[in-house]
């Protein structure tokens, strides 16, 4: 579940979870409804923003706690425990104590103590927020074995797009409370549904130029550019003229090209290197567009730059929803 904060993903996790008492609707899981069970009958595990471990126990402990209360013999936990503790590469710290573990330690900790418990589907917060940036895409990489290794459901709640795009196999974009659009990470990338999940999806962000339709053909102007959309829209270009749109180009599908040839010209504002990639800040009128392009490319800020565009990437929206 991916969205900007305040959006109700947490929300939706403590009513999973029975942390929260939902106001309407149902909570089924493999298709028997458990929002009228207390939390500890519905087998969830949380796995915490912020790891939420037992501080005076060891990481022993800690994986170990939730089977002594469920009262399982002493020879099974030892068990579980120390299965889980291989599967996570923790083997080593079993005997710390929280304060003795780095970030990323604490992270397996906290997977771990939900593991140990095998429920039925497991539920994470943002458990990678507090990380660094290299140890978070780590992580991610570890967190998505171990979902293979489980085969388990993992309902995950992040505001990161590449956690969400890396490790969904399904995607819920949400804002304001309300479901923007469910699908695949391709199907959300490619084909946004409205302006929002547009605008939320991709880094950098889709270009969103405001314009309208040619009433005399399929012309596209914005007050950056023209662009020629009758391949696109081939006989549906009537219904859109004269209507307020919103074109999305997303900055990879931009390509240098001759003045002649280019539906936009920009003067590089900023030129952000990245190695194989740069993205650069273009001044277009009064509209600022970005572009990805090849980090052999040769530009110096200032420089005035000429680019083509993919017609069959391009994006239009009408009223806030996709029309193309």
């Amino acid at each position: 579940m991916l969205g900007p904060s305040g959006c109700g993903k947490t929300t939706l996790l403590r009513l999973v979870a029975g942390l929260e008492e939902a106001g309407s609707g149902t909570i089924a899981l493999g298709g028997t409804r458990i929002d009228s069970l207390p939390p500890r009958r519905r087998d969830v595990a949380f796995v915490f923003q912020s790891y939420a471990l037992y501080p005076h126990m060891s990481v022993y402990e800690n994986l170990a706690f939730s089977l002594r209360l469920r009262r399982y013999p002493t020879e099974e936990i030892e068990r579980r425990v120390l299965e889980t503790a291989r599967l996570l590469e923790i083997e080593e710290q079993l005997r710390r104590k929280p304060q003795e573990l780095s970030g990323g330690q604490r992270q397996r900790v906290a997977v771990g103590r939900a593991i140990v418990r095998q429920p039925l589907i497991f539920l994470f917060d943002e458990p990678l927020s507090n990380l660094d940036a290299a140890l978070r895409a780590s992580m991610r990489v570890e967190i998505a074995r171990l979902h293979r290794r489980l085969n388990a459901t993992i309902l995950y709640v992040t505001h990161d797009q590449a956690e969400a795009m890396t490790l969904g196999e399904k995607i819920i974009v949400l804002n304001d409370g309300e479901i923007q659009q469910t699908g695949t990470p391709a199907e959300v990338y490619h084909r946004p549904k409205n302006i929002f999940v547009a605008g939320f999806i991709g880094s950098p962000q889709m270009n969103l130029v405001e314009g309208k339709m040619d009433q005399k053909g399929a012309i596209f102007k914005g007050a950056a550019f023209e662009v020629d959309l009758s391949t696109v829209l081939r006989d549906r270009w009537p219904e859109c003229a004269g209507k307020p749109l919103v074109l999305g180009i997303r900055p990879e599908h931009f390509q240098p090209t001759r003045p002649e040839n280019a539906c936009l010209h920009g003067e590089a504002e900023i030129v952000e290197d990245l190695g194989s990639d740069r993205f650069v800040h273009l001044r277009c009128g009064p509209v600022p567009v970005i572009a990805r392009l090849p980090g052999n490319l040769t530009l110096r800020r200032g420089e005035t730059l000429h680019l083509a565009v993919d017609l069959d990437r391009i994006h239009l929206f009408h009223e806030e929803k996709r029309i193309n």
